[in-house]
This record gives structure tokens, sequence and C-alpha cells, in this order.
């Protein structure tokens, strides 16, 4: 009778002839018999009774998972495993001398020849990536100008001050931004056969629309659609139409844009100081701002739809669009449970 490679046998299949050849023993059978009955070799036989020495004769039987213990045979240990993460977390690739614009897999390759002193293939780079949770994504944008102590010193302190007030003083938050919709920008993607690029026509003429707006944490939406440059006036004429349609005084929370700091824009807000007061976030943070959130809503909702043929359509689409967010209080409201602004929420 020919012997069958042990090794081969299924787990369930290997774990009756063990248990078989547990049985024979207790009535007497010797290895030889046993082999030969259960089609295996002598040793393999021999192995599991010298196995069974000193331990459950039951683990021996049901016999465990074969293959490398996961884990095992790794070229990193857990801590470096551990610090290469939190480098990625917390650095891009310049900040480490790593000459690369983001974290590729070959950039986390250099990155762990230089600290850990390993050479990877890209491959098992990509597995190791894979393993940590870490998926290739977007980066968002942050200005190298950003000082990071005046963000926290915003986060910390200066906002949690201005709210106060306007719980004592009865006023209420706004942010507020500008933005501007062109009629070339479109965004998104389009199912399409595999390899087969869908085309899509688009206007040649190059117009747009500009907009300021404001929000609260609680959805309300201010708007105004204007034409031409952004200047003091403008900014004026918005201020005016924002405490207009206001039963409590505004605190309105700009960037640092010049226009925003001009004499006549300050001249005026303090002319009608106890209906609006101007406050700044901290230079090149956009990411404080809740009204930045706004504006990627209102171009997402613009560019979804079938794109304007000129101007005077463009406009009608924006003002379409912010209609659908003035009146959607909830879907504005929700813009503050993103990490960024949860602050103001």
């Amino acid at each position: 009778m020919s012997k069958k490679d042990a090794r081969k046998l299924s787990l369930e299949a290997l774990a009756e002839k063990r248990r078989i050849a547990f049985r024979m023993k207790e009535k007497g059978y010797g290895r030889g018999e046993m082999a030969e009955l259960l089609e295996v070799n002598p040793s393999t036989v021999s192995h599991w009774f010298k196995k069974a020495r000193g331990t459950d004769k039951e683990e021996v039987i049901s016999g465990k998972k074969r293959g490398v213990k996961k884990g095992t045979g790794k070229r990193l240990s857990p801590e470096q495993e551990e610090d290469i993460q939190y480098l990625i977390t917390k650095n891009m690739p310049d900040d480490l001398g790593i000459q690369s614009a983001l974290w590729t897999r070959k950039a986390v390759l250099a990155l762990v020849e230089e600290y850990c002193g390993v050479t990877l293939p890209v491959r098992t780079m990509g597995h190791y990536l894979q393993s940590w949770g870490f998926t290739p994504q977007k980066p968002a944008k942050q200005a190298y100008e950003q000082q990071p102590e005046k963000v926290r010193e915003w986060l910390d302190e200066t906002y949690p001050a201005l709210h106060r007030r306007a719980q004592e003083e009865g006023a209420e938050i706004h942010w507020g931004d500008e933005t501007g919709i062109r009629s070339r920008c479109q965004h998104g993607r389009s199912y399409a056969p595999k390899g087969e690029t869908p085309v899509q026509k688009v206007i040649g003429k190059y117009f747009g629309v500009n907009l300021i707006s404001s929000i609260t944490n609680r959805g309300k939406v201010q708007l105004m659609v204007y034409e031409g440059r952004f200047d003091s006036k403008m900014m004026i004429r918005f201020m005016e139409r924002l405490v207009a349609d206001q039963t409590r005084k505004v605190f309105l929370v700009l960037d640092n844009l010049k226009v925003h700091h001009s004499n006549e824009v300050t001249g005026w807000a303090e002319c009608h100081k106890e209906k609006i007061e101007l406050h700044f976030l901290p230079s090149y943070s956009p990411e404080l701002n809740p009204d930045e959130y706004l504006n990627c809503d209102l171009k997402a909702e613009i560019h979804s739809k079938p794109q304007a043929l000129d101007k005077d359509g463009l406009k009608e689409k924006v003002v379409r669009a912010m209609n659908f967010l003035q009146a959607a209080p909830p879907r504005v409201a929700s813009y503050f449970k993103h990490p960024k602004i949860a602050y103001a929420a």
C-alpha cells in the first residue's frame, strides 16, 4: 500500500487519522501496522506520539493551522513599524528630507531605509501600508506661511472668548467668505467602458459669477451675488444687507483679505458697532472657516448639473443652488461636524 504525504492532507483528514492512531495504540497495535493501515509514514506516527508526551492528546489530534505564524518573518520589528507610521502621519516627505512631494510606496521605502537601515521591495512596502490601514488619499493643502502658534491661540483662547462674549451679549456669530464660480470648472467622473474615456462637450467661452456669503452654526445662510472686482464698497454693501436682516448683533468672522482690513470697511463697522463687529481668523488658515465648506458644497451642487451656456445661465444656477442651501439649515449645520471646524459647532 502506497504511503501518503501527511502534509498534503486536509486538516480534518489528518485529525481523523491521528484520532484513529491513538485508538489503535490503546489496542496494542504496533507503529508499523498503524502506518500501513493509515497510509502514512511510520516516522509520522512516531512524531504524533512524541508530541503527545506531556501535553493534551486532544491538542495533538486537532493540530494547528499550517504556514508561517502571522507577524513572523517580517523585516521590520513592531517598534520600527510603529515609528514609521508615526513619522508618516505627522510629517510630509520633504519635512524628513525625503525627495518626494507625497507619501508614495517608494517614498515610504526611502524612509524605512534611512531610519531603519532596511531595504524592502516596493510590493512588500505596499503590504505593510495595507496592514497598517493606510490608504492613498488626496492631501489637504496648508500654506507654508501659516503660523501654528496663532492657530492654537485661536482655537484655545481667542474663539472661546469670542463665543462667551456672544452668549453674554446675545450676539450671533457669522463666518463670511467670498468665492467665484467659473464656466470651465467641471468636476466629477462619468462611467464608461474600460479604456474608452467619455467625451464631454464644454462651452468655449470663459465667464464667471462672484458671490459673498456668511453662515452660522445653526445653518443660517446669507449671500450676495455681485459683478466686477471685490472691493471695500462691495464688502460694505454686503454688511449692510447682513445687519438689515438681523435682530441680534453680528460677530462676523473673516479671513485676512486686504479688503476686510481696509479703512473704509473698518470705519463703517466702527460706525455701526452696535450692530456688527469684525473678527479675523489666523492668517493662511482657510480650513478654520466654515464658510469654505459652503463654497465647496455650492460648487459641487452647481457642477453636478448640466453646464450653463452663458453668464446669465450660470448666475441662475448659482442663485438656485444657494436658495436650495438656504432652505436646508440642517445640511449647512452639518459642515460643523468636520473635525477642522468642530470647534465652532
